[in-house]
């Protein structure tokens, strides 16, 4: 892929490895960090994202992991603006109709997916990497309950790599509304659409590929034919014996969602309190799961962007 065509906005602060890095058309994937402060738990979090960082520069990328410290929107972060989102208790959680109230307020902001792929775009990065995605929540058909993931998702040219969306969301009405948005969805290696902890939500996709060259190779076909304006979902599904066990699963799902319902848990707390009940419930399990997604997402992530840069 070209060199970034457009100066980056002065509100975002690139680390010097980064603008080098996009300047010179090299690999380098975006990293939310929503996943690092809310996603979980203290002390494993920052080593977590150490080890995703790590996982970028292994496929050949230059990581950015995204977040506002301190009322500067980062791209890109030196290790003590990692610690401090991992680390500090008045990180938000910051969409994309946050940043600019986080910012200005000089507050600091863990990126969702939604955020992460705003700024990405902004920063002329093409390839992110994260866990799951968000989606349409169940009954949403009465509580209007939607992830911004969504929208997001409808207007930035950014390829994303994820393990699907998260399997506490109804899933089929997640596909029918990427599909409405007209975002791009590729299965890696799978004509089965994966349920974040598990390999198979149920779903299908319809188009498969089996390598970073032909994420590429599409990639490229969007820009030629200008339909790169919305995302490219790449769902990279866990080998099905990497997943948390499917019974297991199922029957943290129905307690934890009926708790959340009991005490009127929604909307941008629904997921951080589901994830916490899932590592509980799980002994832990879950966690370990969650871990493996990301890095193995960050490590295909890194070699689409190599390949996009060929």
């Amino acid at each position: 892929m070209p060199a970034r065509p457009t100066p980056v906005p002065a509100a975002l602060e690139l680390t010097d490895e980064v603008r080098e890095a996009l300047d010179a058309g090299a690999p380098v994937v975006a990293l939310e960090s929503t996943i690092i402060s809310h996603g979980l738990p203290r002390p494993h979090n920052l080593r977590v994202a150490r080890e995703i960082e790590a996982a970028v520069r292994a496929g050949g990328a230059v990581p950015a992991t995204v977040a506002v410290v301190d009322g500067r929107v980062r791209i890109g972060l030196a290790d003590d603006a990692l610690a401090a989102v991992a680390g500090r208790d008045d990180v938000a959680k910051a969409g994309v109709r946050d940043l600019a109230v986080v910012a200005a307020r000089g507050g600091c902001g863990a990126t969702t997916v939604a955020a992460t792929a705003h700024l990405a775009a902004l920063a002329g990065i093409r390839v992110f990497a994260t866990g799951g995605l968000g989606g349409v929540h169940r009954e949403a058909s009465t509580t209007f309950d939607e992830s911004a993931d969504l929208v997001t998702l409808a207007r930035v040219p950014v390829t994303v790599v994820c393990a699907g969306v998260k399997s506490i969301l109804d899933v089929a009405a997640t596909l029918e509304r990427l599909e409405t948005l007209g975002v791009g969805l590729l299965g890696y290696g799978t004509h089965r659409f994966p349920g974040f902890y598990l390999s198979d939500s149920g779903h299908t996709v319809e188009h498969r590929v089996a390598s970073p060259a032909e994420v590429a190779d599409v990639m490229r076909a969007r820009a030629a034919l200008r339909t790169d304006r919305t995302a490219l979902v790449v769902a990279n599904p866990l080998p099905v014996d990497e997943q948390l066990d499917p019974e297991l699963h199922d029957r943290v799902l129905r307690s934890a969602l009926e708790d959340a319902a009991a005490q009127g848990i929604h909307g941008k707390d629904a997921t951080p309190f589901l994830l916490a009940r899932f590592h509980h419930d799980t002994d832990g399990q879950s966690l370990t799961v969650n871990t493996r997604i990301i890095l193995r997402n960050a490590e295909l992530a890194a070699r689409i962007a190599v390949a996009a840069t060929g």
